[in-house]
């Protein structure tokens, strides 16, 4: 999609002389598929004089610009998770180096819109004055839009990359190979799991490398709001939600889909990130001989993991009591994903249980100690589940 195709990469046209503004708004105004042939007859329409270097020049350039990630589609290389476009000349990327400002620019904020229109059209949803906020999932990539005046600047644009490789555990843990045995462990054992972080931890790479040492044996069921996980396994379905389309209907949500992989006969039922309703239909799930489950959390922490679960569990009309019975008795432990200096790494494994008044809390078991891991409290009830 970055390429122009004949085995070469052109130079950007704009950078040769060659300004793309008449053609692109040719092209733009159609809201039929960009193809080659599209491209080449916008090019010839416009009546300049380029030669047959500057046609194809113009041509390449477009053909990269209006595909894929258009302007954007340089930033997507290995080390970047995210793309983040804040205004047209303030675009930035995460990964594995942080937070970066990128040396690109668009022209206007109206070639910001466009192009967010044009990637939020190619996931059948529609970005527009009547609807300023969107989120489609693409191959590839999940993006996510808003336009004034909804947002206060202007067009706010942000791109996450999935990438189709499958990380090992151990690559994830070089940082820390001590991790290792008790995270298989997790898995062997069959405990019921979360992992929990803040955005950007790490959390969906490390739930998809842990079910990756799982038994080829297992038939995995992943349920997800968007699809991203990539376990390395032989045995996986997925499902994804759907938001409504334009007339309100036709809606998925995640509890259904819950329900409906219940149905599938999964070993392992796993849900890509608990964020509402559905906990209910996945703590009861896991309360009904549904082991070696697992899923991610948002949360700070794994002391916040508690809370998260009773607000969402507020959501599906459970009070605080009721779910923390049906948590302490689905979950086993919480796996605390943090984001430092030196890359994401796990934090800390805890025990998630009930007090004698009734209230769900964590009990620290292991915790990182550097490059090593640490035995807590937790530790002697955490061993006689991970190594009978």
């Amino acid at each position: 999609m970055n390429g122009v195709g004949r085995g070469r990469r052109a130079a950007p046209a704009e950078a040769r002389g060659i300004s793309l503004e008449p053609f692109r708004s040719a092209v733009l105004s159609d809201p039929s598929p960009v193809t080659g042939a599209r491209l080449a007859a916008a090019v010839q329409s416009s009546g300049r004089l380029l030669g047959t270097a500057g046609t194809l020049q113009a041509v390449d350039s477009l053909s990269a610009e209006l595909r894929g990630l258009g302007p954007l589609q340089q930033l997507a290389e290995a080390r970047v998770t995210d793309i983040l476009v804040n205004g047209p000349h303030d675009v930035w990327t995460d990964g594995e180096g942080g937070l970066r400002r990128a040396e690109i620019a668009f022209g206007s904020d109206a070639d910001v819109r466009a192009l967010a229109a044009r990637l939020v059209a190619a996931g059948g949803r529609r970005l527009d004055d009547g609807n300023p906020c969107a989120d489609v999932h693409l191959a590839g990539y999940r993006v996510h839009a808003v336009l004034p005046p909804v947002s206060t600047g202007g067009t706010l644009l942000s791109i996450r990359l999935h990438r189709p490789r499958r990380f090992a555990l151990a690559e994830l843990l070089v940082a820390a190979p001590q991790w290792q045995p008790y995270l298989e462990a997790i898995v062997l054992q069959r405990l019921n799991f979360l992992i929990c972080g803040a955005t950007g931890s790490g959390k969906t790479t490390m739930l998809a490398a842990m079910l990756g040492t799982a038994s080829p044996q297992e038939r995995m069921v992943l349920v997800e709001d968007a699809a991203e996980l990539n376990p390395g396994h032989p045995h996986v379905v997925g499902l994804q939600s759907r938001t409504s389309n334009v007339e309100g209907t036709g809606a998925v949500g995640m509890a259904e889909l819950v329900r409906q992989a219940l149905r599938m006969r999964p070993d392992r039922l796993v849900v890509g990130e608990c964020r509402g309703g559905e906990v209910r239909e996945f703590l009861a799930a896991m309360n009904t001989g549904h082991a070696g489950a697992g899923g991610t959390i948002h949360a700070n922490s794994a002391a916040a993991v508690p809370a998260r679960l009773a607000a969402m569990g507020a959501l599906a009309g459970m009070n605080a009591d009721s779910i923390a019975l049906q948590a302490a008795s689905a979950l086993d432990l919480v796996i605390s994903m943090q984001r430092t200096d030196a890359g994401r790494c796990v934090q800390e494994v805890c025990l998630l249980q009930t007090n004698d008044a009734g209230r769900l809390h964590t009990i620290t078991a292991l915790a990182a100690d550097g490059a090593g891991v640490r035995h807590c409290h937790g530790w002697d009830e955490l061993r006689g589940r991970l190594f009978p």
